[in-house]
C-alpha cells in the first residue's frame, strides 16, 4: 500500500511511487477503514516456517516457470530462510514425470536469473 512507503491518500502528484526497495508483507484484508494481515495467511506461513525449520534442504516444487520461482523466492526470503534448495522442474503431473523430475533435481541457485526476471516484471507491473 502507497503508507507503507510514506504515501497517504491518492495524489496525482504522487505517481509514479517508485520505492527504493520494494516492501513484501503478508495478505491484507480491510476492516474497517484499515488494512490488517489475512489471519489465514498469517496461519500459512507459519506452517511453511515451521516445515523450513524442521528439513534440512527444500524441494522447489511450485509451476514450472516464472511464477512459480518467484512465489517460491517471495516466502522464502520473507520467512528469512538460508537452507540449501533444489528445483523439481516438471511439465507433467503423471507418476514417471514426477519421479523422473525427482531424480534429475537441479540446484536452486540455477534459477536466480529466473527469479530476478520475475522480480523485476513483478515490480514493474
Amino acid at each position: 500500500m502507497p503508507e507503507s512507503y510514506g504515501f497517504s491518500g491518492f495524489r496525482r502528484e504522487h505517481l509514479p511511487i517508485l520505492p527504493q526497495e520494494f516492501t513484501l508483507v503478508p495478505r491484507q484484508v480491510r476492516e474497517g477503514k484499515v488494512y490488517k494481515d489475512d489471519p489465514g495467511v498469517v496461519r500459512q506461513l507459519g506452517v511453511i516456517r515451521e516445515l523450513f525449520d524442521k528439513c534440512e534442504s527444500v524441494v522447489v516444487a511450485t509451476d514450472a516457470g516464472r511464477e512459480g520461482e518467484l512465489i517460491f523466492r517471495y516466502v522464502y526470503n520473507y520467512l528469512g530462510c538460508i537452507k540449501p534448495f533444489a528445483r523439481l522442474w516438471i511439465s507433467s503431473l503423471t507418476d514417471k514425470a514426477i519421479r523422473e523430475g525427482l531424480q534429475n533435481l537441479k540446484e536452486g541457485r540455477l534459477y536466480d536469473n529466473l527469479y530476478l526476471s520475475a522480480k523485476a516484471r513483478s515490480e514493474a507491473d
